[in-house]
């Protein structure tokens, strides 16, 4: 029975039932499809798991991350108009997010570099570069992401989102309250016809930055290509339910008076815990929905590990060294995963496995800049150095030697001579220079 409506539903969630009401119905369609999508990827646990991890990480960092934003804002004047936006973000728990928010501040301003030591400012670092480190995991994972920024490039980019970020909010907020003494401003607050719309309008500012925020992070976390389009479709989508959760997260704390009764002190805890998971799985959630956005094709396939024949591995080995080396002798030109993906119309995971081993085998390397390049010289990179890669290395198989029947041995002994008597000594160097090869 439950396979019969799963059938069902099925059909109709990725049949073309809803497109003969046109454009509503191909609306409605994707809408659908990318609903049926993110319920199945919450439902499968990796985006849950992902979203507690993410809860614990940030209990140990968020201390000294606000206290290495603050200390930047500080320096510049603007850590008292910074104060109210930490107490939004937990405006959800009602009373307790203001007690959370003011034991949080509390630790903050206790926090100074002659108290901690050289160690203790260093772990403080540290801690809150990892919180990043964390949340790029995550993205990547959404994104299919299997290699991350290099260390040096992690470190950079992280201290200068920590810091220019920092030095965004402080430009911004010294804007706005600018523009708050403006005397325009105040006049159109008082206006009989603006005055209502532009009080509604500001009244969705809070909405905006968070969809700002999302749409920023959604950009630039992962370790791939993110086109603004598709950021910032998560980045509505998830402001959009973030905002929704938090006026029902404080209905829930507003009513929730036998919870408090039950878990006593501890209900702080509980609800802030809870809280931070929602907000995380949120956040995960608009990713997911940019990274269907830009890769529709992976709708309906979802998260499943890449099969493919033998053939299909040979040929996709030997493409991509030759792909690699026009790049190379081409000095105008480089080639990464991604352009890779897009030349040979095969998903970025599936070429993936391929290139570790290529790349265990020497035959290809990495640039800092994620460009890849060949390994050594192109007139010493055999096809049969290629091939080996993947058919005789990988092996993850038991111990002990196999005992074949003679006349099996003997035919893969005939198929191997027939492989190695048809590439012979060529090299990729030599493929190259082949007519056909342009």
């Amino acid at each position: 029975m439950f396979s019969g409506l799963k059938t069902r539903l099925d059909g109709f969630v990725w049949g073309d039932a809803l497109y003969r009401y046109g454009l509503p119905g191909r609306v409605g369609a994707g809408v659908l499809r990318n609903l049926y999508a993110v319920v199945r990827d919450i439902v499968s646990g990796q985006l849950t798991l992902r979203s507690m991890s993410l809860v614990y990480t940030t209990l140990l960092s968020i201390v000294p991350l606000i206290a290495f934003s603050f200390s930047v804002l500080k320096g510049l004047g603007y850590h008292k108009q910074a104060e109210p936006h930490l107490y939004r973000l937990l405006e959800p728990l009602g009373d307790k997010g203001v007690e959370i928010t003011d034991q949080v501040m509390t630790l903050v301003n206790n926090i100074n570099g002659s108290v901690l030591g050289g160690i203790g400012l260093a772990f403080f670092i540290y801690t809150a570069i990892s919180m990043v480190q964390k949340v790029e995991e995550a993205f990547n994972y959404v994104w299919y992401v299997t290699k991350p920024r290099s260390f040096a490039k992690r470190f950079v980019e992280y201290v200068a989102v920590l810091v220019i970020g920092t030095l965004a909010i402080s430009i911004a907020l010294g804007t706005i309250a600018s523009i708050s003494d403006d005397g325009l401003f105040i006049w159109m607050q008082q206006n009989r016809f603006i005055g209502p719309i532009f009080i509604a309008t500001s009244r969705m500012t809070p909405y905006l930055v968070v969809i700002g925020l999302f749409t920023f992070l959604y950009m630039f976390m992962p370790n791939t290509t993110v086109r603004l389009r598709s950021a910032l479709i998560g980045g509505v989508a998830g402001g959009v339910i973030w905002a929704t959760a938090g006026v029902l997260f404080t209905a829930f704390v507003v009513t929730g008076v036998r919870t408090q009764t039950v878990y006593a002190s501890f209900a702080i805890a509980i609800i802030t815990l809870i809280w931070l998971y929602l907000s995380w799985l949120i956040l995960l959630i608009g990713s997911q929905i940019a990274f269907y956005f830009q890769n529709p094709a992976y709708l309906r396939i979802g998260r499943r590990d890449p099969r493919l024949s033998n053939g299909m591995r040979e040929r996709l080995a030997l493409n991509i060294m030759l792909s690699v080396g026009a790049a190379f002798r081409d000095s105008g030109r480089s080639i990464d995963l991604a352009a890779l993906s897009k030349e040979l119309r095969i998903p970025s995971p599936t070429i993936e496995p391929i290139l570790g081993g290529l790349e265990r085998s020497g035959l290809l390397t990495a640039t800092e800049d994620e460009y890849l390049v060949p390994g050594r010289d192109m007139a010493r990179i055999s096809l049969r150095d290629i091939l080996d890669v993947v058919r005789s290395r990988g092996e993850t198989g038991s111990h002990c030697e196999p005992q074949w029947a003679a006349e099996i041995d003997s035919l893969a002994a005939e198929i191997d001579n027939a492989v190695a008597g048809t590439i012979g000594d060529k090299t990729l160097s030599q493929l190259l220079d082949d007519p056909r090869a342009a």
